[in-house]
């Protein structure tokens, strides 16, 4: 768990706008579930590429305008996955990105 967060955390501060970073992180608890979220005021990005960002080694920019390997999102989805849980995003070019992910309650 500690590495999904270092990887939604880092991502925020990488893909930084021109802005002050703002990184809120909250929880809520359902009833069968964790529903945790992941909200900063980075770049963005548009909403065709929500569906591959999860994807191994899937870049949506070249290296030499961010470091990275296109790993650390299929990690996130991995780790979310071996719990249980289910991970999914919202985000807007120029207005930021919001993760969701959820964990569940074990019984």
């Amino acid at each position: 768990m500690i590495l999904l967060f270092q990887n939604l955390i880092s991502n925020s501060i990488k893909y930084r706008s021109e802005e002050i970073p703002k990184i809120n992180i909250s929880a809520v608890k359902e009833s069968n579930q964790y529903l945790f979220t992941v909200k900063d005021n980075g770049i963005g990005m548009s909403k065709e590429h929500l569906g591959r960002i999860f994807t191994i080694f899937q870049r949506l920019h070249n290296k030499d305008e961010y470091e990275g390997t296109g790993i650390g999102l299929a990690i996130v989805q991995k780790i979310v996955h071996q719990h249980g849980g289910q991970i999914w995003a919202e985000s807007e070019l120029d207005k930021g990105s919001t993760f969701y992910f959820t964990i569940p309650k074990k019984l």
